[in-house]
């Protein structure tokens, strides 16, 4: 078949499987009383909403603002739960991969045109056809928001079957970097590893974020079960619960690390969690924030030392690489040698801070919003405090890893 329409029809199962996936759980918990003042098309229309909302699209809400009042409370409802929103990404990846796979390099644009078209159609025929009284949704955000996730989802899984970006678009990227000057090669290695360590240090600090919510998971267990009993959602009801708050999982990660790095995180207008002050006003009956931390904790701003060790990591990573071309440029414009190298050290940190900094600005972004009425129109990390200790402290230990990685590693010059 044409390409093209191999990519629309790719993309249609995407959206049939992640539909899929949100109406089953929902119809279940309808079927058995939850939903009991719903009728099923109401039930249909919130399948749609939370579809929405899974891809990223905000809903404009206007509710009652109580019973007997005819007030109305009106917000945008923006929070939205990566977990479920790496559902249409993957199947999106796999659809990429099929598509690379069935085109040559010149004519792959072809299936993600009419991947991301079709998509486009269903995000327009999804936001017109679920807007109630209660929830209404914005047609242009409904039909290219969700060519975010699914695009980026296409891409990767293109990128790869094809095994480099050269074969994805055609561009052969080692034949235009030969041609340049070795200065300019130079600088491009040093920026590219300064890039991928800032990467390797803002992952290894959100993977020990994520291990620390996983032990305070553990270690708050029994007040996570109280709350499940005071809820009694039932069988349905509590795994529908249970997979939304798994759903929520990779947010509730990005907030831990906004803790550990001091940047603290808004739980409601005026509620702020941080290992340097806590001020948490009532929040709503979610099992998972019993693992809120509680008590004494004088000595919390020592997980403010975790970052740092990821810092740490990619300045280890930074040596092995061996591209710090820099440094020796430095060295041979300053003769002394400690001075270049305390000069190139200093800078690297600095620079790899920064890259870790610049993405906890887009993780701190993607984890917040808004729940759109009462308290919690401010949920998630305070992204420039975030984003500015993260860097300090992710820089601090990429000046201490690269000086002490030649030990680690042995090095010979140092030994002899």
């Amino acid at each position: 078949m044409p390409l093209w329409l191999q990519g629309a029809l790719e993309f249609i199962q995407c959206a049939f499987f992640s539909a899929v996936l949100v109406v089953v759980p929902l119809l279940a918990v309808w079927f058995t009383g939850g939903f009991a003042a719903r009728t099923l098309d109401s039930v249909f229309r919130m399948c749609g909403q939370v579809w929405l909302l899974i891809h990223g699209v905000p809903l404009e809400l206007n509710l009652s603002a109580g019973e007997g009042s005819p007030a109305m409370v009106t917000g945008l409802l923006t929070f939205t739960p990566l977990g479920l929103t790496l559902i249409p990404f993957f199947l999106a990846w796999r659809s990429g991969r099929r598509i690379a796979r069935a085109s040559y390099t010149d004519q792959l644009w072809q299936g993600i045109a009419g991947a991301l078209c079709a998509y486009l159609l269903v995000g327009l025929v999804t936001g017109f056809a679920v807007p109630t009284e209660e929830v209404g949704v914005n047609l242009g955000a409904a039909c290219l928001i969700p060519l975010i996730p699914a695009g980026l989802g296409v891409i990767v899984g293109a990128r790869r079957e094809a095994g480099s970006w050269g074969r994805l678009i055609g561009v052969d990227f080692a034949a235009w970097i030969a041609r340049t000057s070795q200065h300019s090669r130079w600088a491009g290695s040093y920026l590219w590893s300064v890039i991928r360590a800032g990467l390797v240090g803002y992952a290894a600090a959100f993977g020990l974020a994520a291990l620390g919510l996983t032990a305070t998971l553990g270690l708050h267990w029994l007040e996570i079960s109280n709350i499940y009993q005071q809820l009694q959602p039932g069988p349905v009801g509590g795994a529908v619960l249970t997979l939304a708050q798994l759903g929520i999982a990779p947010n509730l990660a990005l907030w831990a690390l906004a803790w550990i790095s001091g940047g603290g995180v808004a739980l409601g207008t005026g509620s702020t969690l941080g290992p340097l002050g806590t001020a948490v006003g009532p929040l709503p009956a979610m099992p998972v924030l019993g693992a809120l931390p509680a008590g004494d904790l004088h000595s919390a701003w020592l997980f403010m030392l975790l970052p740092v060790l990821a810092g740490l990591l990619a300045g280890w990573w930074f040596l092995r690489e061996g591209e710090n071309h820099f440094e020796d440029w430095l060295s041979i414009r300053l003769k002394v040698r400690w001075a270049s190298l305390a000069l190139s050290t200093l800078l690297l940190g600095v620079f790899i801070g920064v890259v870790a900094g610049l993405v906890s600005l887009l993780g701190s972004w993607l984890a917040g919003g808004s729940l759109g009425i009462g308290r919690l129109t401010e949920l998630g990390p305070d992204l420039w405090m975030t984003a500015v200790l993260l860097a300090g402290e992710v820089g601090i230990g990429v000046v201490i890893g690269y000086l002490v990685a030649p030990f680690l590693e042995r090095d010979p010059v140092l030994e002899d």
